[in-house]
């Protein structure tokens, strides 16, 4: 079996906890001094620009991620456009043009949720 084919089940198999106020909060708070690691400029949401999201989820959990005014779509449609690309990310909160996006790591999660 092909390394990113094993990858890919692994990221399939881990549950997605739903996003309670209490953990919004949690990652809210956590996002707060992150910066943002990829902006959305005029070319919108291309295929490099998700593989970028998902790169970058992989590394951390959680990220920022900048849509810039040239953009064709606004920032809640851009988030969830993202969201569904990926299809196990979580659209945190979006505050203007800034979105926060998490994704539980399968292995090794870093950020513990409360329950």
């Amino acid at each position: 079996m092909r390394r990113a084919h094993v990858r890919t089940l692994l990221l399939e198999e881990a549950p997605i906890l739903p996003l309670t106020p209490r953990r919004r909060a949690v990652l809210k708070s956590l996002a707060h001094d992150l910066k943002p690691v990829l902006q959305i400029g005029k070319g919108g949401l291309t295929p490099a620009a998700v593989d970028a999201v998902r790169d970058a989820l992989a590394a951390r959990e959680l990220i920022k991620v900048k849509v810039l005014d040239a953009a064709p779509e606004p920032a809640r449609a851009a988030g969830e456009a993202l969201v569904a690309e990926l299809g196990d990310a979580q659209l945190v909160q979006v505050i203007g043009r800034t979105l926060v996006l998490y994704r539980r790591h399968p292995d090794r999660p870093r950020i513990e949720l409360p329950d």
